[in-house]
């Protein structure tokens, strides 16, 4: 079973914890506050009262054996740092830290995060494409060159297939799935005919995807 470690019980610490509960992982979770940390202790796998930055409470924690940690406390900034720093020299193989600017970003990188997240910045731009695009409904950065997004199918595309599209050829992306009536599916079958309110997966380069935003 795979175990991960939680620092920083904000609301992004807690529901990244409860979601790897959910999916059958091993969660650690660590936060000074000891009432946030009494408030989610029956529903992770461990949950301590401790300051993240103390390096005997992170090896006490056998977090060399961990297959991943989340550093969720992007406002405390020095914490953060000594964090990621201790988590890769004890050997954690993923370190993935949440941030608050273009600085904090820079810094964790550098000192060994393998993964930052800014959400607030993130949702802001899913936000902002949804506002000027009715065709987009989700658009999620996956680096800074390739993104996924569910898009609503333009007219030209209805009754056709995705064989008779050649999306792959022509544009160069990959549909991974659709939407249909609120229900998602990864099983695609490209020879069935696109109904009219089908919204399709599609992973691809910004670049390109950005033009079905345009179009």
């Amino acid at each position: 079973m795979r175990e991960y470690l939680v620092l920083g019980l904000g609301s992004f610490g807690v529901s990244v914890a409860l979601t790897l509960e959910e999916m059958g992982c091993n969660v650690i979770v660590v936060d000074k506050s000891e009432e946030k940390v009494e408030a989610i202790a029956d529903k992770v796998s461990y949950a301590m009262c401790a300051d993240i930055e103390e390096e005997e409470t992170l090896r006490s924690l056998g977090a060399r054996n961990l297959d991943g940690a989340v550093i969720a406390a992007a406002e405390q900034l020095e914490a953060s740092i000594l964090a990621t720093i201790i988590l890769k020299e004890i050997g954690v193989p993923y370190v993935l830290a949440k941030v608050n600017s273009r600085l904090h970003e820079n810094i964790l990188k550098k000192v060994g995060a393998d993964a930052v997240i800014f959400p607030e910045k993130e949702m802001g731009i899913r936000v902002a494409r949804r506002l000027v695009s009715t065709k987009v409904r989700d658009w999620i950065n996956l680096s800074d060159e390739y993104s996924m997004v569910e898009l609503a199918i333009p007219d030209e595309w209805i009754g056709k297939s995705l064989v008779e599209l050649k999306i792959r050829e022509k544009y160069g992306v990959n549909v991974i799935g659709y939407r249909i009536d609120q229900t998602v599916s990864i099983t695609v079958d490209p020879c069935k005919p696109l109904p009219k309110d089908c919204e399709l997966i599609m992973v691809g380069a910004e670049e390109v995807l950005e033009k079905f935003r345009e179009s």
